[in-house]
């Protein structure tokens, strides 16, 4: 990108040193400079500034649209520049998207060591300045759904001599209403006496069928040797 030069407002440094309104000036201040990334952007990609005639001018510009941007000290609106002819481009949202997955997983791995959602919630408003609820945190949680279940039914290879089980009972919210279920879990020992988490599942309680099925469920995906 060619040289960049940031253009402040009297006012908007009057509150960011000196007011009292220090966190909304810091919005405006990242929102200004951010704004003015775009259209340096836009410049530099059609060849021209603003209003300026140059035989170098490959595209005029037709607007703008807005484009909301959460970031650590608040809900930014950019102005996203429109062209003519073409497609404008900038790698600035694909940085933010980068950005944005790493906080998506660190929820996900705050939520997989127990930390509560409505912890989360707290901890990213701190953290991001702008708050995530708590239905927002499970959706994005959601996502880890399809990775647990393609591990939990993975195939089983190799002999396991040793199989340890047990269950633990947990609390579950299903349809509205707090409940008790059991968490039927195994660790197998194979032959070079590694132990490895064969499969969960849940059940009401440890009765005989509950487990003649989840010993049925590692059979078919490949259980032997115990």
């Amino acid at each position: 990108m060619a040289h960049l030069q940031i253009t402040l407002d009297e006012q908007l440094l009057h509150h960011l040193f000196i007011g009292n309104e220090k966190d909304s000036a810091m919005d405006d201040l990242l929102e200004t400079i951010l704004n003015q990334v775009l259209n340096a952007q836009a410049s530099e990609q059609i060849n021209a500034e603003k209003y300026e005639r140059s035989e170098k001018r490959t595209d005029y510009r037709n607007g703008s649209y807005p484009h909301q941007l959460k970031t650590r000290v608040g809900m930014l609106t950019l102005n996203v520049p429109r062209l003519r002819n073409g497609h404008f481009s900038t790698d600035l949202f694909h940085r933010y998207q980068r950005s944005e997955q790493a906080l998506v997983l660190s929820l996900m791995e705050m939520v997989i060591h127990g930390v509560s959602t409505r912890r989360v919630s707290r901890i990213t408003e701190t953290l991001c300045g702008t708050d995530f609820s708590k239905t927002t945190v499970s959706e994005l949680c959601g996502h880890l759904d399809p990775v647990i279940e393609g591990w939990n039914n993975r195939p089983i290879q190799g002999r396991f001599p040793f199989l340890i089980v047990d269950a633990v009972y947990t609390k579950v919210r299903e349809n509205g209403r707090v409940r008790s279920r059991g968490v039927l879990i195994s660790y197998g020992i194979n032959e070079q006496g590694y132990r490895t988490i064969l499969g969960l599942k849940i059940d009401d309680s440890e009765s005989t069928e509950a487990w003649n099925n989840y010993f049925s469920w590692l059979k078919a995906r490949g259980l032997k040797g115990v």
